[in-house]
């Protein structure tokens, strides 16, 4: 129904950003990677999904189509809901969702505040083929043992204090260049580079 949305921003929150358009403040629930894109911006223009439940009407906000893709199939899962599959946003970047589900890292998932095991097996079981046929912006799919490497190096440099946004590009970068790489490599290479 409603598109996207483009105006000025009233208030931003890490869950939600207020904007104004001619006048009319729409509140738009976004997730983390949405937050920190428009962190600097007066203005933006969001992809939206509007939600209609029995008690609720939600507005939820997409820097991307990426991003809104990846939202609009989680909810077709049951047991996720919408606020669930922005927790999955704010938590993963959209290839690493996509990546977890083609290699069935239950995992990866699990992690995510309020998905328990058994949803994250329905997760990937449900979307193992419809995310076959999604193609992403930058898409990078790693083989699951890269996978596995890179989460390891990823939590390494994450406890080392290290911007998460800047990790995961060093080590997309370095996987690009290694396909053949341990965790101990990864770590190593990436502390050159952030």
């Amino acid at each position: 129904m409603i598109h996207f949305i483009e105006g000025q921003i009233e208030n931003l929150e890490q869950n939600r950003v207020i904007i104004n358009v001619n006048g009319i403040g729409y509140e738009i629930y976004i997730s983390l990677y949405t937050f920190e894109k428009l962190k600097k911006k007066s203005s933006c223009r969001l992809l939206t999904y509007f939600l209609v439940k029995e008690d609720a009407q939600q507005l939820f906000g997409f820097f991307d189509g990426d991003e809104k893709e990846v939202f609009s199939l989680l909810i077709t899962v049951s047991g996720i809901g919408a606020s669930t599959a922005q927790v999955i946003l704010s938590s993963m970047s959209t290839n690493e969702i996509k990546n977890a589900i083609l290699s069935g890292n239950t995992l990866k998932f699990s992690a995510v505040k309020g998905i328990g095991s058994k949803t994250a097996q329905r997760l990937i079981l449900e979307l193992k083929d419809k995310m076959l046929k999604v193609s992403l912006s930058e898409e990078t799919i790693f083989p699951a043992e890269n996978n596995k490497f890179k989460d390891e190096a990823l939590s390494a440099l994450l406890t080392l204090g290290f911007n998460k946004n800047n990790a995961e590009k060093a080590i997309n970068e370095i996987l690009k260049e290694h396909s053949d790489i341990s965790a101990e490599e990864i770590i190593r290479l990436a502390l050159k580079r952030v």
